[in-house]
């Protein structure tokens, strides 16, 4: 039995267009005419599961997918950095944020470390590499990453170096634990990828 999920990363909101942390903000105009154009475009799924953010409700609702809301890939809990680009935090708390980057398991913010995020995605991925077929999960970026860092087996610091653009699919498959990964293809290219 072969598990396959494509995680698809959610369309441009004016948060993402800021460098701002998540602030609960919808897509943009722009951002959701994007996702309705490449409404059935993506390969048939047995399962769809959306982060329980704005954007990532609203960017599978524009890609037409009607998904359940699941907690395991919830964005990276910022606490109270939320709304906040990086710029002001490292104003404001120039020391936490160095700490933040350099250590994984550091939550100066109050929310969540990198690496207890990373465990989150993990039990997740570990859950369903016993459903068979394609599971479609439109996500936030940082849970691609935190996918990707366990597919490779990379150390939880690799997080950072991972670039996850707007409406971009990145595709694991395996069987046994064992996954493989094609990265950062786009939309309109997923059906055909789904078939190498």
């Amino acid at each position: 039995m072969t598990s396959r999920v494509t995680f698809v990363s959610p369309a441009m909101s004016a948060s993402m267009r800021q460098a701002r942390f998540d602030d609960g903000g919808s897509i943009d105009t722009g951002g959701a005419a994007r996702a309705r154009a490449f409404a059935g475009s993506l390969p048939a799924a047995a399962r769809v599961v959306v982060s329980p953010t704005v954007r990532c409700r609203e960017t599978a609702a524009a890609l037409g997918l009607d998904g359940a809301e699941a907690a395991e890939l919830s964005a990276l809990d910022v606490g109270r950095w939320r709304g906040l680009t990086l710029a002001e935090v490292g104003a404001g708390e120039p020391e936490a944020v160095a700490r933040w980057l350099a250590d994984p398991a550091s939550a100066p913010h109050g929310g969540e470390s990198v690496h207890d995020m990373c465990g989150r995605v993990t039990g997740w991925l570990t859950a369903s590499q016993d459903t068979d077929g394609r599971t479609l999960a439109v996500v936030e970026p940082e849970v691609v990453r935190a996918a990707v860092v366990h597919v490779l087996g990379a150390p939880s610091a690799a997080f950072w170096r991972l670039d996850v653009p707007p409406l971009t699919a990145t595709t694991i498959s395996g069987r046994h634990g064992r996954w493989n990964l094609r990265l950062g293809h786009p939309l309109d290219s997923v059906e055909a990828a789904a078939d190498h």
